[in-house]
């Protein structure tokens, strides 16, 4: 290889920076996608599971997907074995904060039918 090669991020930085400018540009961060975050709750326990939490942009969409049995692989165990559920609860959200419900492993403490509150 002769002396003049040279790897293209010194091509680049050499012709004013370009690519520390469009790094910047591609880094920048974006609002955090919104949608909702919901919890199902299962007409019966399946296993150990009583509860299900996700996210969806369209919870009607999502919902569907579930109901065909497409939607988790938990849900989808759910519907197999004849079990129903329902859609207990949903907060305007985003992943984040369902990773910080999931997290926290108080699905039950959430859900307003193990509460009590409906039925």
């Amino acid at each position: 290889m002769g002396s003049g090669n040279t790897n293209k991020a010194e091509d680049q930085a050499e012709r004013g920076g370009e690519l520390h400018r469009l790094q910047d540009a591609v880094v920048q961060p974006r609002p955090p996608a919104s949608g909702v975050v919901y919890l199902l709750h299962f007409d019966r326990p399946y296993k150990h599971a009583k509860h299900y939490m996700g996210y969806a942009n369209n919870l009607e969409r999502r919902i569907e997907r579930h109901v065909r049995g497409d939607g988790s692989k938990l849900v989808k165990a759910v519907v197999e074995a004849g079990i129903g559920f329902k859609v207990a609860k949903v907060w305007e959200g985003t992943r984040e904060l369902e990773r910080y419900f999931k997290n926290k492993k108080n699905a039950c403490k959430l859900c307003p039918i193990c509460r009590g509150e409906i039925k």
